[in-house]
Parts: structure tokens; C-alpha cells; sequence
């Protein structure tokens, strides 16, 4: 059977989440997705993870909530191809499952990712991480450059190295909690890119509209699940850039509900090169 929510009726993978998310067995833990062209071509990072979590998934107990991931990117993802995910089990405890997972193409490995899942327990609930004063969704403009999420930028406030902005997953995803977590690991690869770019000294300003003389590639992605979430509704992305060194900047971010509830961490290296064309 198809890996997927048991709700609804299949739909496009280029256009709907879910779809997207419905990978089809190919063997013993492996499993076989798609994903539309972007428009900068090729595949989106977040997909490639989003897809990778949930092969993991499909592979743990549902007492098991998704703990964290980490990741790397390890070459551009073609979209013109299904992508294949192969799934080890690394560990099988009694509070802890870790999954180790590899997406091929026929150009080899693509990504390779470790994924950590824990029996929920009870222990002290405490959180320091604080929602940084920013304006709401719903004063902001509401722009995205895919139909899979909505997003509402905050506006720079002059502070370079940083990027925040809400996010929301388009869809109803049901009630499983894995299928919320892909969603947040989907989106969770759209501002640390914008927060490394906008350190970057060649950056344009907010009145050029050229390209960047640059580009820009996601190297490797952490991302650490601290409480349940839905990933249906509004979140916001606050993310700081803390510097660049041999072409890679480094960021580090936070995930908070509209309420102020921290139920994610972020951390991404990206990789900023000149154009060479």
C-alpha cells in the first residue's frame, strides 16, 4: 500500500501535498517518490527531506513521534526522475528508533539522512526561546512561489543576516503526526537561504530587482522537533545567519505557533558561489 494518510482521494504530486508525500514500495524499505521542476529548476531541498522523513516513517511504530533530522544534500535532485528511498534501520529501542535513509537517482545518492523518533514522555515542559515582536500573518502580504505552502515574509527591519516570515502548509493533512512533521520539514528549507543571502555583501539592494550575482544552494539540514504541531496552521520562521566562511553561511532558527509556543528548531549551512555564466 501506498505510504499516505488514510483520507481522501489521490491527487497530483506536483500540486498536492499529500500526493507528494505517497510513495509507493519498491521492495523491503525502499520506496519511490516525485516532485515537480522549481522554478529554479531541478528539485526543492525540503522535498527531497520531507520525502526522506516520511520513508523513515513508514518504518516506526506510530507510538513513535518524529525527535529530529539531520541531512546532506549531496548532489541536485532531477525532476524528470522518480527518486528512490532506501531505509535502514539503525536501532530499534525501547524509547528511542533511528533511521538512517538514502535517496538515489540514476545519477547516484542525492541526500543522505539520519532521523531519531521517541516515545513521548512524561518530564519537565520548560521553554526560554522567546517569538521575536514581528507583524502577523495577516498584515502582511501573503506571497509563495509554490502552491504546496502559503508564506508571509516580515519585512527586513535592517538588521542583515536575518529572516522571518510565516508559513502554512495548503491542504488538510488529518490527524497524523508524522505527515505534519514532512510538512514542517518541507517548509523549513524556504528562509535559511534568505537569511545567509541577506548577509552577503553583493546582496541587492530593496530597490534592485536583478539577480542575486550569485547562487545559492542548501549544503546540510538539522531540523528538531520539540513539540506536537500542525503544520496546517500558521508558523512562524525566525532565522539569523551567524556567518560565511569558504562560501558557506550558517544559520540557525526557530519555529513558534502564533501563540509563541517554540515546537521546532532549525539549522542549515548554505553554499553562496558567484554565477558563472
Amino acid at each position: 500500500m501506498p505510504v499516505v494518510a488514510p483520507f481522501g482521494p489521490m491527487g497530483d504530486p506536483t500540486t498536492d501535498f499529500v500526493a507528494m508525500m505517497t510513495l509507493e514500495p519498491h521492495g523491503p524499505d525502499t520506496f519511490v517518490g516525485f516532485g515537480p521542476r522549481y522554478p529554479w529548476g531541478g528539485l526543492y531541498g525540503g522535498q527531497i527531506v520531507a520525502q526522506a522523513l516520511r520513508a523513515a516513517g513508514a518504518t516506526v511504530s506510530p507510538e513513535f513521534r518524529v525527535h529530529s533530522l539531520h541531512a546532506y544534500f549531496i548532489r541536485r535532485g532531477d525532476h524528470t526522475e522518480p527518486v528512490r528511498y532506501e531505509v535502514d534501520r539503525v536501532r530499534n529501542g525501547r524509547s528511542f528508533v533511528t533511521r538512517s535513509v538514502t535517496a538515489r537517482q540514476a545519477t547516484g545518492a542525492i541526500l543522505s539522512m539520519s532521523a531519531s523518533f521517541q516515545i513521548d514522555e512524561a518530564a519537565l515542559d520548560d521553554q526560554t526561546a522567546v517569538m521575536p515582536p514581528v507583524a502577523r500573518h495577516s498584515a502582511l502580504a501573503h506571497e509563495s512561489w509554490t502552491s504546496m505552502f502559503d508564506r508571509a515574509t516580515v519585512p527586513p527591519d535592517g538588521t542583515t543576516g536575518r529572516s522571518r516570515g510565516w508559513l502554512r502548509i495548503n491542504g488538510e493533512l488529518g490527524d497524523d503526526p508524522v505527515l505534519h512533521a514532512c510538512a514542517l520539514a518541507y517548509m523549513s528549507d524556504d528562509y535559511p537561504t534568505d537569511a545567509a543571502i541577506s548577509l552577503h555583501p553583493d546582496r541587492p539592494g530593496p530597490e534592485d530587482h536583478d539577480q542575486y550575482p550569485f547562487v545559492a544552494f542548501s549544503l546540510d539540514h538539522a531540523l528538531w522537533f520539540h513539540r506536537p504541531m500542525r503544520a496546517d496552521d500558521w508558523h512562524l520562521t525566525a532565522m539569523a545567519c551567524h556567518g560565511l566562511i569558504s562560501s558557506r553561511g550558517l544559520t540557525f532558527g526557530e519555529v513558534f505557533t502564533e501563540e509563541g509556543v517554540h515546537v521546532a528548531s532549525v539549522a542549515q549551512e548554505v553554499l553562496i558561489r558567484r554565477r558563472r555564466d
